[in-house]
């Protein structure tokens, strides 16, 4: 394959996808930015009064002090009903979450946690609870203007500003938070996030070099779970400076356990321990950070939830063949599989295996096929997409798609007795039953 395109990882970019999947450090952030800003703002007031003391604009300056008492009385309000404004936009929102995960696929809270609005929203709310507090601490009982020290004019002004902005983010997270509980958005987002990691992915897997034989490995110590990405930065310098090729053993998304290997290394002694730190990355459940399968593995499950006796919803099973589809369509001429990433000199550091071809078609298809029978819209849905498909696959890819289409025929044939319904079933159909 060529390395035309090549990618080399970024440093920070494991760190900056697990502070996305967390839900305080947006709101960490907030509260540091709000004190400055409420420094920043004391310190412009204070010397608000000084200019106007030293010109001996008393008349000014008692004005000012008679608007600021007015606006104590907002600030005050505000304060208090922040935090009970705050537990029931939350509540709520927890609740369209539980139904949006009922409804479709408990990983569809992942969607809400890394949520840039949903994140923004709780920031403004509690910066503007924060700053509130930190305003109200700004008021004197002092009335006399020769007296006075500072007078909070523009601290109480941006404590309106904060309460605008609260607002505004309030519609747009109800209109965020309602459209999670719609299939189309959510399948959508899913696929964009797909697509995501498939602009990130490498281009250039690597060619015919060797490996050399292996001489060593290193084995998994922390906790048990996911592997949910790999600091390839890390792990290509590491191997740079001991002159050694590493080899992921286990695949972004295999459950692993302590004591597993989870690095082979070839051409030379296994770097030393402190090197490879934080290199690999394991949590309780899978990301879409590298992780090329784990969308059509959501499509997969929103799809199979669907067609249960129990929720009978053919049309979201269309919607999520769908996507799967255009994803496979994208992929179907990249190179998939093995993928070799690189040092500055060109020369290959870290080998990784990755989903190949067969194995995303078998994800996107294989258990929805298996519940297709007794639905001819999902059936002639998947018989176009696997029809478009054999369209735009090159010679070599094609058998997995054959493969598929003919064990859909079978299925529908054994179980579908009456001979039109059968014809019926078998007709490709892009909207299934438009």
């Amino acid at each position: 394959m060529s390395d035309r395109g090549y990618r080399r990882p970024r440093p920070l970019s494991p760190l900056r996808e697990h502070l996305r999947d967390t839900f305080w450090f947006a709101p960490t952030m907030g509260f540091v930015c709000v004190f400055v800003l409420w420094l920043a703002a004391s310190a412009v007031d204070e010397e608000i009064v000084a200019v106007l003391q030293r010109e001996e604009a008393y008349d000014e300056l008692g004005s000012l002090i008679s608007f600021v008492q007015d606006a104590k009385t907002i600030v005050t309000t505000i304060s208090s009903a922040m935090m009970t404004f705050i537990g029931v936009v939350f509540s709520i929102s927890l609740v369209a979450v539980q139904m949006a995960s009922g409804q479709l696929t408990p990983r569809v809270v992942r969607i809400f946690v890394r949520s840039r609005i949903s994140k923004l929203t709780l920031t403004v709310f509690l910066a503007t609870f924060l700053f509130s507090l930190l305003v109200l601490t700004s008021y004197e009982s002092e009335a006399d203007p020769r007296l006075v020290v500072s007078v909070p004019l523009l601290q109480s002004m941006l404590t309106l500003v904060l309460v605008g902005l609260s607002l505004l983010l309030f519609v747009v997270y109800v209109s965020a938070t309602l459209r999670l509980m719609q299939v189309g958005p959510v399948v959508d987002r899913i696929a964009r996030d797909s697509f995501r990691v498939l602009g990130r992915m490498p281009r250039g897997p690597g060619g015919p070099e060797g490996l050399g034989p292996e001489t060593g490995r290193v084995v998994h110590e922390g906790r048990a779970g996911v592997l949910r990405d790999v600091n390839t930065a890390r792990l290509v310098r590491a191997a740079r400076r001991q002159d050694v090729v590493l080899r992921l053993i286990p695949r972004i998304g295999d459950f692993m356990v302590p004591g597993t290997a989870v690095l082979a290394v070839h051409g030379g002694a296994v770097p030393p321990r402190s090197r490879l730190r934080y290199s690999v990355s394991v949590g309780v459940e899978r990301t879409l950070h590298q992780d090329l399968a784990f969308g059509l593995r959501q499509l997969s499950d929103i799809a199979l939830r669907a067609l249960s006796t129990s929720v009978n919803d053919p049309t979201t099973a269309v919607q999520c063949l769908d996507r799967s589809i255009q994803f496979l369509a994208a992929v179907v001429h990249l190179p998939l599989g093995t993928v070799h990433h690189r040092d500055r000199s060109g020369r290959v550091r870290l080998v990784q295996e990755g989903p190949g071809w067969e194995s995303l078609v078998d994800l996107a298809f294989e258990e929805i096929r298996w519940c297709v029978a007794g639905s001819p819209q999902v059936s002639r849905r998947l018989l176009a997409g696997l029809d478009d498909l054999l369209l735009l696959a090159p010679e070599e890819r094609k058998q997995p798609l054959v493969r598929h289409r003919a064990l859909l025929v079978q299925a529908v044939e054994r179980t579908v007795p009456v001979a039109a319904d059968r014809e019926f079933a078998l007709l490709p159909d892009r909207q299934g039953i438009g």
